[in-house]
């Protein structure tokens, strides 16, 4: 299980679900199925499902193990609120986080609603950051089932952005990160729908992330954006909630 982590905005991965399956046009070509058929392929564990939904009890205290604090993107090989995810299981891995003080944990997910459902019923640790993925202007309303999440950051995951997002609002968001699609197949990403998504953030005091640019050969495409490299975090706001 992976300590540390590729991905620009985060520090380390945490899976104690891994597979998924499609729910709209940003998963047409998902970084993880590749990698679980990789995985699958290489005989590791974890993966002995390829992408099916598989809950793996025993990785459930994992990051109780790693004193170093961190930032530990939850479930980057699925979503943690699929159907297929028990509550019961969903409520044990946050049971973990809330033993984990030390680390952050960010948990990211297009099943909007059932986030929105169990976070208000249940509560959150205050060391999540909670956020929703949007490809598409057809997905805002995942916004408005954030903005009900009690988290001590809420966050847009704006990757791989597939279109304009002229009405977004931002209000009770904290973060955006914005990355065009990467891999086979990719889908490209127009400079003005960044340059607005940036405005946006900078006229509403939003933390603003570029991920990358995107493309058949990321590394070759960057994270330039007019030439200068954004990766802003949030502040955090402590929050008056136990869980």
């Amino acid at each position: 299980m992976a300590q540390t982590s590729s991905i620009e905005w985060t520090e380390a991965s945490w899976n104690p679900v891994t597979g998924c399956s499609k729910i709209s046009p940003g998963c047409q070509n998902c970084y993880a199925a590749r990698m679980a058929r990789r995985l699958q392929a290489m005989g590791i564990t974890a993966y002995a499902n390829g992408f099916q939904v598989t809950c793996h009890p025993y990785l459930l205290h994992l990051p109780l193990s790693w004193r170093k604090p961190r930032r530990i993107f939850v479930c980057s090989m699925s979503d943690l609120f699929h159907p297929l995810v028990a509550d019961e299981f969903i409520l044990a891995v946050l049971q973990t986080i809330d033993q984990a003080k030390h680390h952050t944990f960010q948990i990211l997910t297009k099943r909007s609603e059932r986030l929105a459902a169990l976070a208000n019923k249940y509560g959150l640790p205050p060391n999540v950051w909670a956020g929703v993925t949007i490809e598409s202007a057809d997905y805002l309303f995942r916004i408005e089932h954030l903005q009900s999440v009690p988290a001590a950051v809420r966050f847009l995951s704006l990757e791989p952005l597939l279109g304009p997002l002229p009405e977004i609002k931002l209000d009770g968001i904290d973060w955006v990160i914005v990355g065009g699609e990467s891999g086979p197949g990719a889908r490209p990403m127009a400079y003005a729908w960044v340059e607005a998504i940036k405005e946006v953030c900078r006229n509403q005091g939003v933390a603003f992330f570029f991920k990358q640019w995107g493309g058949k050969n990321r590394k070759k495409t960057g994270r330039l954006l007019d030439g200068k490299l954004y990766q802003n975090f949030p502040a955090i706001k402590p929050l008056p909630i136990t869980f």
